[in-house]
């Protein structure tokens, strides 16, 4: 039954992520130009560029906040993630790790406490 509702749940979240993935991309090149115009505006000196590059910061950071529905498309790859982290989960618990030390550290405590 877990399974299912982690199915329906990934399944709307992809659904989710597909739609806003267009938000998505455009948040990313509109941060970058963000980033790099910002950058550019700290190295300069000349007047004229420092305000080239505030003009081009300001016009990204305006796209950056028209592309807020990305957050949304964000969080659903936050979900899914942790959608796939949990089914992983639930499958190792059903096989023991042979490689971990730690796995029979009870028992083995025990054998060294009798001697």
């Amino acid at each position: 039954m877990k399974k299912v509702g982690l199915v329906i749940v990934g399944a709307i979240a992809v659904a989710v992520l597909l739609s806003n993935l267009g938000s998505i991309v455009g948040l990313a090149i509109s941060l970058a130009i963000l980033y790099f115009s910002a950058k550019g505006f700290v190295k300069t000196t000349s007047l004229f560029m420092k305000f080239v590059w505030g003009t081009v910061a300001v016009i990204a950071a305006l796209s950056a906040i028209a592309n807020v529905p990305a957050i949304l498309g964000l969080f659903a790859l936050y979900l899914l993630y942790v959608i796939y982290k949990e089914w992983n989960r639930s499958k190792s618990q059903d096989e023991p790790i042979s490689g971990d030390p730690f796995v029979n550290f009870d028992k083995q405590w025990n054998e060294l406490s009798e001697k």
